[in-house]
C-alpha cells in the first residue's frame, strides 16, 4: 500500500524528467512538499490530446465517473494491479487515462501485531533521484455540474527486500516506460500489463524515522531524519485520558 508520499525537487528538474510542457493553469514553482496524505492535491503527469505530456494536480483518492454520491463510496487511494483491469472502480482509468505519479519516495509502517508500536520509514529511491509511480486518474462530475479531477496510485505485490515492511508496494514505472506506459491510445491495458510487477530488489533503500509522520500536519522536512531502530518491537503507550494511541 502507497499511503504518504514526498515530493521535494526542483521544478525545474520536474519538467526535465517527464518532459513536460508548462501548464499554464499551474504555479511555476512549487514548495516541497515532504507529508502528502490522501484526500489533498497529488501531482499526476498524463499525455494530452496533442500528445504532449501534462502536469496537474489531483485530489488523492479516486472516485468512478458513475458513483452517485462520493460521500458515500469508500475512498480509493490505491488500485492492486493484480485486479485492476477487472475492477469496475478502476476499468475505464486503466483504459483510458494511466498516469505518472512524481516522487521522491514514500513512507511505509512496519507492523509488529496488537499492542506493538508500529515502525514508520522513508523509503526512496537508492541512487536518489525522481521516482515514477503508476497512477490512475478519473474526472467526476456532480450533480451540479462542477467537475473535479481524482486519481489513485497503483500497488504491487511485494519484492523481497521490501517483504520485512510490508506486503505491497507503489508500481514503479522505469523512465524507458514512460511513453508506453501513458500511451492509451494503442497501448490497451493488457499489452502494459508486463510493466505492472514489482520494482528490482535493490531499487529502494529503507531508513527508519521517528512516527513525527503519523500527523499530517507535520509536514516539515524534518520527519524524514533517521533514527535508530529499537532492538525489540515498542509497546503502545496510554495517554494521559488512558486511551491509547493509535500507529
Amino acid at each position: 500500500m502507497c499511503g504518504r508520499i514526498g515530493l521535494d525537487v526542483p521544478w525545474e528538474e520536474l519538467f526535465g524528467c517527464f518532459q513536460l510542457v508548462k501548464p499554464v493553469h499551474m504555479v511555476p514553482e512549487m514548495p516541497p512538499r515532504f507529508n502528502i496524505a490522501p484526500t489533498q492535491p497529488l501531482l499526476m503527469v498524463n499525455t494530452s490530446i496533442n500528445n504532449q505530456r501534462e502536469a496537474s494536480l489531483v485530489r488523492w483518492g479516486l472516485v468512478p465517473a458513475w458513483v452517485k454520491d462520493p460521500k458515500e463510496f469508500t475512498l480509493l487511494i490505491n488500485a492492486r494491479a493484480e485486479t485492476v483491469m477487472e475492477k469496475p472502480s478502476f476499468k475505464t482509468a486503466i483504459r483510458h487515462r494511466r498516469t505518472l505519479v512524481p516522487a521522491s519516495g514514500f513512507y511505509e509502517w512496519q507492523r509488529f501485531g496488537k499492542g506493538q508500536k508500529s515502525q514508520p520509514y522513508w523509503v526512496r529511491p537508492k541512487n536518489g533521484g525522481i521516482v515514477a509511480f503508476g497512477g490512475l486518474m478519473e474526472t467526476y462530475s456532480d450533480p451540479n455540474g462542477s467537475e473535479i479531477d481524482t486519481g489513485c496510485v497503483i500497488s504491487t505485490d511485494t519484492n523481497e527486500s521490501f517483504a520485512k515492511i510490508h506486503h505491497r508496494l507503489p508500481l514503479v514505472i522505469k523512465p524507458e516506460d514512460f511513453d508506453r506506459w501513458l500511451d492509451c491510445r494503442t497501448q490497451e491495458p493488457r499489452d502494459v500489463a508486463d510493466l505492472m510487477v514489482p520494482v528490482d530488489d535493490d531499487y529502494f533503500e529503507c531508513i527508519p524515522i521517528s512516527d513525527a509522520v503519523n500527523k499530517v500536519t507535520n509536514t516539515g522536512a524534518d520527519i524524514q531524519t533517521p533514527v535508530e531502530l529499537p532492538t525489540e518491537p515498542q509497546p503502545i503507550k496510554k495517554k494521559d485520558d488512558g486511551q491509547l494511541s493509535m500507529f
